[in-house]
């Protein structure tokens, strides 16, 4: 008896597979189509013939339709990439460590250029000149204040000493001496005798002939030699113009130029009008009239 069973599986790819090429519009909804038109002759050969394989006719004919591929899932997969890396990758990738100020990178990059180590050497060696010679104008600097300061102080100390050398002449030159030291009075100033003529102008200093004889103060000698009556005479000229005159000398040892305060001048004598030897002083302010002998002496800080 003839089979009048019809394959539920005619062969070849129409009949049960699925193809899955790239979709398109031609390939993917083509072979959609066919797969369709196929699901469909089985299902109504099965259904006029009673297959004895019904149960696999029953699975294709309870088969879901097969969607048709586009490009709308490949954008729902990048769109949810793109989320995920905007915030789940973002919020799974551990936090930046805090920014730490990182080493001067100079000797890093000096070492892959050679021509910044070379700018930065030369730049190093004119920083050092230029220390060096900074250091070099402030010592100099230092040593010339230093040595003005020395000699400001030396001019100082100079000036000092020369006002000093002054003050003494000025004092050596107020300075007064009695003009004999080993002495006696034997006439004061006004005194009145019969072998004067006039009243005595003068202070007598009675002494051995050649006892040394003094300047009274520094001055200058103006006048010495022969004066009649006085015998021999030296007039000295102190600085103020006091007239200094001794009288009766045996010898002059000085007779001109200048002369200090106890300078020995001469010696006593009894040349002239005198009575024994002694030394004859008058004092002339100006080179005027005498005065006292003694009350000068006396103002000067002597006493006779």
């Amino acid at each position: 008896m003839a089979s009048t069973h019809t394959p539920a599986h005619p062969a070849g790819p129409a009949a049960g597979t699925q193809l899955l090429d790239h979709p398109g519009p031609n390939g993917s909804e083509a072979r959609d189509s066919a797969a369709r038109g196929s699901d469909h002759a089985g299902a109504a050969g099965t259904a006029g013939h009673g297959d004895p394989f019904a149960p696999e006719a029953e699975s294709s004919r309870h088969r879901l339709p097969r969607q048709t591929r586009s490009a709308s899932p490949l954008l729902g997969v990048t769109a949810v990439a793109a989320t995920l890396g905007a915030t789940g990758f973002a919020a799974a990738t551990p936090a930046a460590a805090p920014a730490v100020e990182a080493p001067d990178e100079t000797p890093v990059a000096l070492a892959a250029d050679p021509g910044l180590a070379l700018a930065a050497r030369i730049q190093q060696q004119a920083d050092s000149q230029r220390t060096a010679a900074e250091e070099s104008a402030r010592l100099q600097a230092a040593q010339e204040a230093e040595a003005k300061a020395a000699a400001k102080e030396a001019e100082a100390k100079e000036a000092e000493a020369k006002r000093a050398a002054e003050e003494a002449e000025r004092a050596k030159a107020a300075a007064l001496t009695l003009p004999v030291k080993d002495y006696n009075l034997s006439a004061h100033y006004g005194q009145s005798a019969r072998y004067w003529a006039h009243l005595h102008t003068g202070l007598d200093f009675a002494a051995d002939t050649g006892t040394a004889v003094y300047a009274v103060g520094q001055g200058t000698i103006t006048s010495a030699g022969w004066s009649g009556a006085y015998g021999y005479r030296i007039v000295e000229t102190l600085p103020d113009g006091t007239e200094i005159w001794y009288c009766h000398l045996s010898s002059i040892i000085k007779g001109s130029g200048e002369v200090t305060s106890g300078q020995q001048i001469g010696k006593v004598g009894a040349t002239g009008n005198v009575t024994g030897p002694h030394l004859h002083l008058e004092v002339r302010p100006g080179g005027g009239a005498p005065v006292d002998p003694e009350p000068w002496l006396q103002q000067h800080g002597l006493n006779p």
